[in-house]
This record gives C-alpha cells, sequence and structure tokens, in this order.
C-alpha cells in the first residue's frame, strides 16, 4: 500500500497494550503475550522505516508496572534483555534510544540498553525509541526539578521541553493505542497535545501492517489545525501562500 509522502507522520508513538488478555484468551501465560508482542514490534519497526517515519516510539514498561507480580516483571525484564538483538536495528538501519527512569531497572538491563544505544548510533532511517519504566507524571516532575536546581527564572513551553527525556525528537504526530482501552494511560502528556489519537480493539500481538496502514488513513484523512481555525489552515495551505 502507497501513500503521499508528506502525510506520512514523522513521529507515530504507541501503546502496545492487550498482550495479557491475548495470551490468556488462549489459555497461556501473560509472558506468552508478551513474546507475541516482540514480534509485532518487528513488524512495526520494518514497516515505519519503509514507509518514512522517522521516530517510532513505544510505550513498554510505565513506573507503575513495577506493581505487578514479581514473576511477571522479571520475565519482562528477560524479555527486554533478549529483544534488544542487532538483527532488528542493523537490518531495517534503525537508531535505539531509552527513555525512563532506567536507574530502577536492573543492572544486566542497564548496560544491555547503553550497548545498544551505542552500537546503532548511526543508523539513520529513523529512530526508535523504547519508554521503559517511564510515565509522563514521572518525567514532568523530573524536569521540573532539574528547571529548579538550575535557578531559571524566564521559563516558556521551550524550557520545558528541553528538560524533558524527548528534547531530542519532535512531538508525536499520531498516538496509536492497541487493545481496546481509551486512555492515554500517563504516557507522553505534555508531548501529544496536539497529536492525532487512534484507538483500536486489535491486540498488540496481532497488530500488523494492514492495522498500521488503517492508523496512517485515519491520520491523513484529518486536518490538523493546531487551536486555529479551518480557513486559516486553508489560507496557509493555499499555493498563493507558498514561497
Amino acid at each position: 500500500m502507497n501513500y503521499e509522502l508528506k502525510y506520512i507522520p514523522q513521529h507515530i508513538a504507541i501503546i502496545m497494550d492487550g498482550n495479557g488478555r491475548w495470551a490468556n484468551e488462549r489459555g497461556k501465560e501473560r509472558s506468552y503475550g508478551h513474546q507475541a508482542g516482540v514480534e509485532a514490534v518487528r513488524r512495526i519497526t520494518a514497516e515505519c522505516t519503509r514507509l518514512g517515519v522517522k521516530y517510532l516510539t513505544l510505550y513498554t514498561f510505565s513506573t507503575e508496572n513495577w506493581g505487578r507480580p514479581a514473576d511477571e516483571v522479571a520475565a519482562l525484564m528477560g524479555l527486554v534483555l533478549s529483544s534488544l538483538e542487532d538483527e532488528i536495528f542493523m537490518k531495517n538501519n534503525v537508531r535505539f534510544r531509552v527513555i525512563g527512569d532506567v536507574q530502577r531497572l536492573p543492572d544486566a538491563v542497564q548496560q544491555k540498553l547503553r550497548e545498544t544505544e551505542e552500537h546503532t548510533a548511526k543508523n539513520d532511517a529513523m529512530t526508535m525509541v523504547v519508554a521503559l519504566s517511564y510515565s509522563s507524571r514521572w518525567e514532568i516532575t523530573e524536569a521540573v526539578r532539574k528547571i529548579a536546581s538550575e535557578g531559571l527564572q524566564d521559563i516558556t513551553e521551550e524550557t520545558v521541553s528541553q528538560h524533558l527525556t524527548t528534547n531530542f525528537m519532535p512531538d508525536p504526530d499520531l498516538l496509536i493505542r492497541t487493545g481496546g482501552e481509551v486512555r492515554i494511560s500517563n504516557y507522553l502528556l505534555w508531548q501529544i497535545a496536539y497529536s492525532e489519537l487512534y484507538f483500536c480493539d486489535t491486540y498488540w500481538p496481532d497488530f500488523d501492517e494492514a492495522e498500521l496502514h488503517k492508523a496512517i488513513e485515519s491520520y491523513q484523512s484529518r486536518q490538523r489545525r493546531f487551536g486555529k481555525t479551518e480557513a486559516q489552515v486553508e489560507s496557509e495551505a493555499s499555493p498563493l501562500n507558498e514561497k
């Protein structure tokens, strides 16, 4: 399926929901669903790269997820280690970055994250950002602490944005949530102020290229106004205003 390149969202953020329910419906442990979810990550990473998406941010593990059963958390941490393989990044020329309170992660996971970031640093087709031990309220709180510690007085929206962990990339154009839930779950709250939102019932392990295309088609059908009137947007888009 082909799309006009100018309408491809440059930054897609995804809440990958439904792994556990997907596994339960098949009589399996939740960890089985998380493993299947890794395969979906591989599919979507490759397709986003092919389409020309520049940033893909995946909500992998929230700070609230630390409250889950210890065996599930341990399985998830093990899965992080095993899934950070070179193939998914080097094959697709994808750079890897991580955001979140990584100091809470096991030492082995922290080391693997650093190694993967360093090894993929020169890849430039797309940047995959994994939100790990992340929550937006944690991120904003940390930004406020940094600003206060620097003694800044003239604080603007740009000041806040520069102190967030996402300061190296643009805000998401499109936020996708799978699994049938219709909420944001403490994810990129500052950054998605003007993002287009797309919710679907498909569980993350079943989310494939066709489902991604549906989300992008929905995005392409919308007019992004950023608080302006429809007439203003149409006027600015007029060929008479092109330089």
